[in-house]
C-alpha cells in the first residue's frame, strides 16, 4: 500500500524534498553572511541581553524582603476572680486615680476616642495621660503597658 502512494506521487515526493534541501542550503548561507557581517552586533546583543537578565535577577535579590520568622512564647494572663490590687505599686509608680481609670479602659479595648467620650474629656487629655502611663511602666505600647500592668497586679 504505502509502495504503491510512493510511486504515484514519487514527482511530488522528490519535488518537495529538493525544495527543502534548497530552502535549507539557503537558510545556511543566509545565516552564515548574517554572522560574517554582523558579528560584532550579535555579540554585543547577547551581552546586552546577559547583563540585563543580570541586573534583573540582582535588582529581586536586593530589593526582595528578608522574612525571618520567630518564634515567641510569651505567659498568657487570664481574669481571675480572686483579684487583688497591688496598692504599693500604685504608689511606687505613682499613677493617679485618672491615669488608673484610663489604663482599665485600655484593657477593656476601647480606643483612646472610646475612653475620652466615656470620660467626658477631650482626646488630646486621653494622649497625655496614655504617655504618662507609657512612662511610669515604662513601655511603649498599649499592649505592653496592659501586661506589664496585669503583671503587677495593677489591673484585673
Amino acid at each position: 500500500m504505502t509502495f504503491k502512494f510512493l510511486k504515484r506521487n514519487r514527482s511530488i515526493i522528490l519535488y518537495g524534498a529538493s525544495l527543502a534541501i534548497l530552502l535549507l542550503i539557503m537558510k545556511w548561507l543566509e545565516w552564515r553572511i548574517v554572522v560574517l557581517d554582523n558579528a560584532f552586533e550579535l555579540y554585543a546583543g547577547a551581552v546586552a541581553v546577559l547583563f540585563t537578565g543580570l541586573g534583573i535577577w540582582l535588582a529581586n535579590k536586593l530589593t526582595s524582603p528578608k522574612t525571618n520568622t520567630v518564634i515567641i512564647e510569651k505567659e498568657v494572663f487570664v481574669k481571675r476572680d480572686n483579684f487583688v490590687l497591688n496598692e504599693t505599686e500604685i504608689i511606687r509608680l505613682g499613677l493617679s486615680k485618672r491615669e488608673l481609670e484610663v489604663l482599665h479602659l485600655m484593657a477593656d479595648g476601647l480606643s483612646n476616642q472610646q475612653i475620652a467620650e466615656r470620660l467626658f474629656v477631650s482626646l488630646n487629655t486621653i494622649k497625655t495621660h496614655s504617655s504618662r502611663i507609657f512612662e511610669k511602666l515604662e513601655v511603649k505600647r498599649r499592649t505592653q503597658a496592659i501586661e506589664t500592668a496585669r503583671k503587677r497586679n495593677i489591673i484585673p
